[in-house]
């Protein structure tokens, strides 16, 4: 394994462990989710449609990173 593994492994993890942390400690808004959709203001049409098209322009060029 390379250095770029364990970093990456390493935040993932960290990642994931904050995010079980936010499931549990009962407190609304840690979570990844909560979080995402307060930066985006997803609740107003803006919000919601400036995170979909951010969200499929970078699905789609990440399918295209990593396939192509």
């Amino acid at each position: 394994m390379t250095a770029a593994d364990w970093v990456w492994g390493g935040l993932l993890t960290a990642g994931a462990a904050f995010e079980v942390y936010a499931l549990r400690n009962g407190r609304g808004g840690d979570t990844l989710s909560e979080r995402t959709r307060a930066w985006f203001r997803v609740r107003t049409r803006a919000g919601a449609w400036t995170f979909a098209v951010a969200w499929i322009a970078f699905a789609s060029w990440y399918l295209v990173h990593i396939i192509g």
